[in-house]
């Protein structure tokens, strides 16, 4: 490229105004020096690239070729501008976030709502996945951040944030109303049938871990994908079902399950908000993290 980008930049305005004294205006500068500009950018591409006329200047045939080229790359530049300007301003722009269904509707969902109503102009992707699979996605650098329930292996560069708390508990329906008012011992699970998470999921570890603590070994005889259709299967008297409290609330809170006690306690642990400290995280979701934190 011959000569100064500078000198670039002033033949635009001064071809866009067809006035050296109004593209001094524009750029705030000296009317000598756009004039030294175009000086010097003729000299660097050896073309005449103005004509001076009464009412200011002109063209050339070869000026009007470059310039068509120097729009349209100043106008792309500006555009650039214009759209980087948005994306802080958060007018616009794109995060993607991983989270379980249980992430996502007991804890995201009401920050999503007050962010849309912020900014309307950012997009969010979700794919809900369960916390293995989130983490490895987030390791690759496909999310901006995670959502996951622990318990999780200890995941080195990332950052972990405990957000809220859950329970975990097993409910039942009807069928089995005789251990309503019973104490009951984690050994007499292996008496019932049982409906739990598949083995890919953070929740199923947690209990299975804790149960093994405790010497007892559950062969679940349902293993379903979301926890929804554990309350469901729970409700419909097929087993006896293991999910956080959050998802079986309401029938809990109406008499159509009931919660087991134990003669222990099944301890709580956390929902986690992680990021990849290897990985830049755009600006619309720093402003979603920001509201996260503050809502702990």
């Amino acid at each position: 490229m011959n000569g100064n980008l500078e000198y670039y930049r002033v033949f635009y305005y001064a071809a866009e105004y067809k006035s050296l004294t109004r593209a001094a205006k524009e750029l705030s500068i000296s009317q000598p020096a756009v004039s030294q500009s175009m000086k010097m950018l003729e000299e660097a591409l050896n073309t005449k690239l103005f004509l001076r006329t009464a009412r200011g200047i002109r063209l050339t045939p070869e000026g009007e070729i470059l310039y068509e080229y120097v729009k349209s790359g100043y106008e792309q530049i500006a555009q650039g501008e214009q759209a980087l300007k948005k994306l802080l301003n958060l007018e616009a722009g794109e995060l993607h976030i991983g989270a379980s269904d249980m992430t996502l509707q007991y804890y995201l969902l009401p920050f999503l709502e007050k962010y849309h109503e912020m900014y309307p102009g950012i997009k969010v992707k979700i794919t809900n996945g369960p916390t293995p699979e989130t983490i490895e996605k987030l390791r690759e650098g496909m999310f901006d951040f995670g959502l996951v329930s622990a318990p999780f292996d200890k995941i080195e560069d990332m950052e972990v944030i405990p957000v809220r708390e859950i329970e975990d508990v097993f409910v039942a329906g009807r069928k089995y109303i005789r251990l309503k008012n019973h104490m009951t011992d984690f050994h007499e699970l292996t008496e019932y049938p049982v409906i739990s998470l598949e083995k890919n999921t953070s929740t199923r570890k947690y209990m299975d871990e804790l149960l093994w603590q405790n010497q007892v070994v559950l062969h679940p005889e349902f293993e379903l994908a979301t926890s929804d259709m554990i309350v469901q299967f729970a409700l419909s008297n097929l087993g006896i079902g293991c999910v956080v409290r959050d998802f079986a609330r309401e029938y809990i809170e109406s008499g159509k399950l009931f919660e087991l006690r134990f003669n222990k306690m099944i301890p709580k642990r956390q929902i986690c908000v992680i990021t990849n400290q290897k990985m830049p995280v755009s600006f619309a979701a720093k402003r979603l993290l920001e509201l996260l934190l503050q809502g702990k």
